[in-house]
């Protein structure tokens, strides 16, 4: 079975508190939950905030140089794609399959390493938006990923 990649936006916030602040601008904005995808590492603090977002349980993975992540939305599948290595590979190591140069997963990495908070909008028609608001509430590193084929 095939993973429809599509096009996603993401950008990383320096904590729980501006990734809430961003999401919620997001929700304002009409950004539905299941677009939105979320990948921190596992608190307590973030498995409820990927839960009160995604509206679905946190999904818990150790990812390869990261540990334990709590994570949801549909970044995951495309990430994961059919092997199903996102655990093995890490996001720095899976990040092309979403259009995304592999020194992009690995600045996302780095910053989720660090309590940042990977959000991600799978939203082809609105992705200039998606990126307009993550900016507007702090998200670094935000970009659009290439559509599907380009990469």
């Amino acid at each position: 079975m095939a993973v429809e990649t599509g096009c996603f936006t993401i950008g990383v916030f320096q904590d729980l508190e501006w990734a809430q602040r961003g999401l919620d601008a997001l929700a304002a904005h009409g950004f539905v939950a299941e677009s939105v995808s979320v990948i921190a590492k596992e608190t307590p603090e973030a498995t409820a905030l990927v839960e009160r977002v995604t509206g679905r349980a946190a999904e818990r993975l150790d990812l390869a140089r990261l540990g334990a992540a709590a994570i949801a939305g549909p970044l995951v599948a495309a990430l994961n794609g059919e092997a199903r290595d996102l655990a093995r590979l890490g996001v720095a190591g899976t990040m092309r399959r979403v259009g995304f140069q592999s020194h992009d997963g690995e600045i996302f990495e780095r910053l989720i390493g660090r309590g940042g908070v990977l959000v991600a909008i799978h939203s082809e028609p609105r992705a200039a938006d998606a990126l307009a608001v993550l900016h507007n509430y702090g998200a670094g590193n935000a970009a659009i990923g290439a559509w599907a084929g380009r990469v």
